[in-house]
C-alpha cells in the first residue's frame, strides 16, 4: 500500500535511536560504580545503596545549561556541553554535603543526528567521571516540528546521598566565619543570554585573544566540577577521614555560584540574622569577565548578580581553617582566596560588596 504511513515517515527514526544507544554504551560503562545494578536499556536505572550509609539522606537536583546551549549549537561544539550539564546538577547537591551517586539525562531534538547526540552524551559521561557518579539512564526524544533543524535541548537529573549527621544545612555558620572563594573556569553556564547580546553588539569577535586564550574558548570552557575536591575537604573536616594529619576544622557551609551570581547565591545558605560583607577588591575579574563588562558596559552591580565573576563555588569556614583548606584545594588545581566574611545583619539588605 503506497499510502501506508510509518513512524519513520512521520519523522521518528527508531533505528537511529537504537544506533545511538549502541554508540554510547562504552561511554556509560566508564562511569559505572559497584552499586549500579543492571545495564543500559531498562525501564529504570537501578542503584543499590547497600550498607554504605547508616542514616542516609538523599539529595536530588535537576538543571539545564541555559542559552549556552544555543551558542554550542551555533559553533558546532557539542562535546563539552554535557560536562556543563553534569556540573550544574552535581555542584548543587554538593552544597549540602552530598556525594552525587548517579545521573540521568534528557536529550530532545526534532531529528536525531547520531553523531551530535553521541558527542553530547560523551560529554555527559565525561562529566560523570569527573564527579564520580554513574550515568545510569536517560531519554532521547525525537520530536518532529518541535525544534528547528540542528537544535536540541538538554536537561539533567542527579541523586546524591549524605549521612544525616553530616548534612550541611548552614546552621553552623556564625558571625566571624570567612568566605573562601574557589575559582571558576569561566562563566560556567550562567548569564549566556546577556553574553550572546554582548557578542552580537561587538560583532562576534570569537577569535579575539584574551591573554593567550581565544574569546570563544573562554566562553565555552566547561563548568568546573567541584565534587571530588570538596568531598575530600569535607572528609578531612569530619569523621569520614579519621587521619589526624589530614584534618581540617569543620566546614560550616558551601554555595554554588550560579544564576544570581555572587550577590544572591552565598546568602541562600546563611541563617537569618546574619549577612555577608564581601570585598570588591578580592573579586578580581578574569579576562573574559573584564571583556564582557567593558564591551557590554555592564554595571558592577549587574555583574555581581548575573555572573560568578571568577568565583564558581564558595566555602564558609572558620578563619583558622583557611590555610589548610586552600592547600587541599590547590592540590586539586583549584585556586582560592578569602573574599569576605559573615557578619551580623538586620533588615532586607544582607549582602554588601564594597
Amino acid at each position: 500500500m503506497s499510502d501506508a504511513l510509518t513512524y519513520r515517515a512521520a519523522g521518528v527514526d527508531i533505528d537511529a535511536g537504537n544506533a545511538l544507544v549502541e554508540r554510547i554504551k562504552p561511554l556509560v560503562k566508564r562511569t559505572s560504580r559497584p552499586e549500579v545494578m543492571g545495564g543500559l536499556g531498562g525501564f529504570g536505572g537501578l542503584f543499590n545503596l547497600g550498607g554504605k550509609y547508616q542514616e542516609p539522606v538523599l539529595v536530588s537536583g535537576t538543571d539545564g545549561v541555559g542559552t549556552k546551549l544555543k551558542l554550542a549549537q551555533q559553533l558546532g561544539r557539542h562535546d563539552t556541553i554535557g560536562i556543563d550539564l553534569v556540573g550544574m546538577c552535581v555542584n548543587d547537591v554538593l552544597v549540602q554535603g552530598a556525594e552525587p551517586l548517579f545521573f540521568l539525562d534528557y536529550f530532545a531534538t526534532g531529528k536525531l543526528d547520531v553523531d551530535t547526540a553521541a558527542a553530547v552524551v560523551g560529554g555527559i559521561a565525561r562529566g560523570c567521571e569527573l564527579a564520580g557518579c554513574a550515568l545510569i539512564g536517560g531519554e532521547t526524544a525525537e520530536m518532529p516540528d518541535m525544534y528547528p533543524p540542528g537544535e536540541y535541548d538538554l536537561a539533567g537529573f542527579t541523586v546524591g546521598a549524605v549521612e544525616k549527621s553530616q548534612l550541611l544545612s548552614g546552621d553552623a555558620i556564625v558571625a566571624g566565619d570567612v568566605v573562601l572563594g574557589v575559582a571558576s573556569s569561566g562563566p560556567h553556564s550562567n548569564g549566556y543570554s546577556l553574553i550572546r547580546k554582548i557578542l552580537e553588539r561587538a560583532g562576534n569577535p570569537l577569535d579575539l585573544d584574551l591573554g593567550g586564550v581565544k574569546l570563544v574558548d573562554a566562553l565555552m570552557a566547561p563548568t568546573t566540577i567541584y565534587v571530588k575536591p570538596m568531598l575530600e575537604l569535607l572528609g578531612a573536616g569530619s569523621s569520614r577521614v579519621p587521619s589526624p594529619e589530614s584534618r581540617v576544622p569543620a566546614i560550616h557551609g558551601m554555595a554554588h555560584i550560579t544564576g544570581g551570581g555572587l550577590k544572591e547565591n552565598i546568602i541562600r545558605v546563611v541563617p537569618d540574622g546574619l549577612g555577608l560583607a564581601l570585598s570588591a577588591s578580592a573579586i578580581e575579574l578574569p579576562p573574559v569577565f573584564d571583556w564582557l563588562q567593558r564591551e557590554g558596559k555592564v554595571a558592577r552591580e549587574e555583574m555581581w548578580r548575573t555572573f560568578n565573576c571568577g568565583i564558581g563555588f564558595t566555602v564558609i569556614l572558620p578563619h583558622d581553617a583557611v590555610i589548610a583548606a586552600s592547600a587541599l584545594l590547590a592540590k586539586h588545581g583549584l585556586a582560592s582566596r578569602v573574599i569576605g566574611a559573615v557578619v551580623n545583619a538586620s533588615g532586607d539588605e544582607r549582602v554588601h560588596i564594597g
